[in-house]
């Protein structure tokens, strides 16, 4: 079956960019000049998922605005000959059609991927975690994982081989075997483990297929690490039920949830356009 929903979990407060997302939802933090949320609906939409589901909190309604209408602004730029960017606001309302669920108490992803239940149930679901953004990939993330669904069935998560000391930030899965360079079977998982507890250097990265098997799992499922409901803990819990495909994707990853992830991103994508390369090498040049 065609995956064509793809959930977004975005309630979390992102406490490590305060006090700026004290009034701005994380997700809307520039990288460049699109934000942080435009590159994960894009490679949703890149991948074939047409229904967009956002997890929402209480601080998001600049999410809601980002992707509806602002006939304004619209107006506005008509007047002023600006049909390009006028042009590019039609099509940021216009990319999918996207629905907000509120989730009413921040207990976790588990919990998150579940208050989409009434939308993506009976049917294989993409969800996708927008601190995760991946940059010049030969196709998009998610595009790779849902072609080894289409292939092998069930459900397909995405991984990173990690170094040692970032093992415990982490899911870490344990493979049965390696079908084929990248493609592993998964029959185990933990978050978070202490480096000698973990059963390899494969990490979860934010990208997953799902089974709606795992939105009966997670109504039982009891709270884990943190003290929340954890997605991984579902997956874990699917493994000796179903199929779990785990891929090593091609591409490069920043995590923009940390203020590092979030610069380095922003550097990355400047450098690649050739005017605002010039702006970081002259500002390099002047501090040497």
């Amino acid at each position: 079956m065609k995956i064509s929903k793809c959930v977004f979990p975005v309630a979390g407060l992102g406490t490590r960019f305060l006090p700026v997302t004290k009034e701005l939802a994380k997700e809307m933090l520039p990288l460049v000049n699109r934000p942080i949320i435009s590159y994960g609906v894009e490679e949703a939409i890149a991948s074939g998922c047409g229904e967009i589901i956002m997890i929402t909190g209480r601080a998001k309604r600049s999410l809601e605005n980002y992707f509806d209408r602002s006939f304004e602004l619209e107006e506005l730029l008509k007047a002023r000959g600006k049909m390009e960017l006028y042009e590019e606001m039609i099509k940021i309302s216009n990319m999918a059609e996207i629905l907000f669920i509120r989730q009413r108490e921040p207990l976790g992803l588990g919990h998150a991927v579940l208050c989409a239940e009434p939308v993506c149930k009976n049917e294989y679901f993409a969800v996708a975690l927008p601190d995760d953004v991946f940059v010049n990939p030969d196709e998009p993330v998610l595009s790779q994982l849902i072609k080894v669904h289409e292939k092998m069935g069930g459900s397909v998560i995405a991984l990173e081989e990690v170094a040692p000391e970032n093992v415990s930030r982490y899911g870490i899965v344990k493979s049965q075997f390696e079908i084929e360079p990248g493609l592993h079977k998964i029959i185990d998982m933990t978050e978070k483990p202490k480096l000698e507890d973990a059963p390899s250097n494969l990490a979860i990265m934010g990208r997953y297929v799902l089974s709606p098997t795992v939105f009966e799992i997670l109504k039982d499922q009891q709270a884990g690490a943190g003290g929340e409901i954890q997605l991984t803990d579902a997956i874990k819990t699917l493994c000796p039920r179903e199929p779990v495909w785990g891929v090593v994707y091609n591409g490069r990853r920043f995590d923009c949830g940390t203020q590092k992830g979030w610069l380095a991103a922003n550097v990355k994508l400047a450098m690649d356009d050739p005017e605002l390369k010039e702006v970081i090498l002259k500002i390099v040049a002047s501090r040497s």
